[in-house]
């Protein structure tokens, strides 16, 4: 795949697209025919189907070389989309600092580098969308999530701040706020990180906090719903810069 400015099909890049919300977002682009750059901190091949517009980069958001050498490969794109993320359910009191900072230099700090590595060629071009994906969690305090909402609460201001940075280069920043999606990965993946932080004190509060989180009759988010969002951002100059994703995020926002 190579990128042809005077072509008329636009190139994505998504981070985090192992599995759930980037996976679906690179479908539903492919589908759509654009030309896509799927990366991840270890590529697979048979997550997404073969296409002469598909290409598959390494690319750990936490380390600057890797991004260096990511964005040196995408060359030229039209859309940035930072999924790339951990979760983190636990205590504060039982949150090591070396979690905490782990979160942060992922989905925060992670962002940023990124985001900061494709800057120039989208000032240079005087175009350019960036789609940031934070979380619902940044509408409601919810207990148990304190160090992973903080994270995100931070790319949203982070976030709100560059748009008005960027106006002036033509470049489009957004937000897309998904709310809690079973079908994703997001409590497997943040299982490693959660050993020690339901201290004794809090075994009889935390059980109820994810009992109710189990609640398979609540509303949530499907990875497509997110998808959808996505290409909205992507594709409509008008649209809201902050949006969410999922009918219990959009009840969540409704009720603001």
């Amino acid at each position: 795949m190579k990128y042809d400015a005077s072509s008329s099909v636009k190139t994505v890049m998504i981070t985090g697209c192992s599995s759930g919300f980037g996976l679906e977002t690179s479908r539903y682009f492919l589908d759509r025919g654009w030309n896509v750059i799927a990366t991840m901190r270890t590529p697979r091949k048979d997550v997404l189907p073969n296409s002469d517009r598909l290409r598959m980069l390494t690319l750990d958001v936490t380390d600057s070389e890797s991004i260096r050498q990511a964005v040196d490969a995408a060359g030229p794109i039209d859309v940035l989309v930072n999924n790339a993320g951990i979760g983190l359910i636990g205590a504060l009191e039982g949150t090591s600092m070396e979690t905490a900072r782990q979160i942060f230099e992922t989905n925060t700090i992670g962002t940023m580098a990124v985001t900061q590595a494709v800057l120039p060629q989208f000032r240079q071009r005087n175009a350019g969308v960036i789609v940031n994906i934070t979380s619902s969690v940044v509408l409601k305090p919810f207990p148990l999530l304190s160090v992973y909402t903080a994270s995100k609460a931070a790319i949203t201001a982070f976030t709100e701040s560059l748009a008005l940075e960027l106006h002036p280069f033509n470049i489009r920043v957004s937000l897309v706020e998904p709310g809690r999606s079973p079908e994703t990965r997001f409590g497997e993946n943040a299982k490693p990180l959660m050993q020690g932080s339901f201290p004794a004190a809090y075994a009889d509060f935390a059980d109820t906090v994810l009992a109710r989180l189990a609640d398979q009759s609540a509303e949530v988010t499907r990875a497509l719903d997110v998808a959808e969002v996505v290409w909205h951002a992507a594709n409509e100059p008008t649209c809201p810069m902050r949006m969410t994703a999922g009918a219990d995020a959009a009840a969540l926002s409704e009720a603001l």
